[in-house]
């Protein structure tokens, strides 16, 4: 008799790549925010004869609510992001009518990995010197308590 097994249900994804063009930040009917961009994914393996190969990978993202206002106003074409979320399908009807459908990460997380410059000024203390405003003849080092 075939055992049943129960099989855990699993749906995560970690990726890091590139955003390949400005992403598209549009609202819903009911005024949710959602911003959609692709990330390529790089990959470098040798062949059967030993020469090294780019693959790339090119993968539809699609973030929701104020995550997609963020993603908008910090995401440029190019720029790297760290994304974690789940797979999903969505079907559409194209212009001619076709039944389309589209695989892509719905992301619950958007890390930004651009590096921040440093731009802090840099400003010269002033060299201290010895005033003797506040303190009198008598004073010396053994009388300041501390």
């Amino acid at each position: 008799m075939p055992q049943k097994i129960r099989l855990p249900e699993y749906n995560n994804v970690v990726l890091i790549g590139r955003v390949i063009r400005d992403p598209d930040l549009r609202y819903t009917q009911k005024g949710q925010a959602v911003c959609r961009f692709d990330i390529a994914v790089n990959r470098s393996y040798k062949d059967a004869n030993g020469e090294w190969q780019k693959e790339v990978c090119y993968v539809p993202i699609v973030v929701w609510r104020d995550a997609a206002i963020r993603c908008s106003e910090k995401l440029k074409k190019g720029s790297p992001v760290h994304v974690s979320g789940r797979l999903r399908t969505r079907s559409y009807e194209d212009k001619n009518g076709q039944k389309r459908n589209v695989l892509e990460v719905e992301a619950q997380r958007v890390q930004f990995l651009q590096v921040v410059e440093d731009i802090t000024e840099t400003t010269e203390v002033p060299e201290a010197t010895e005033t003797t405003e506040g303190t009198s003849d008598t004073e010396t080092e053994e009388d300041i308590p501390f």
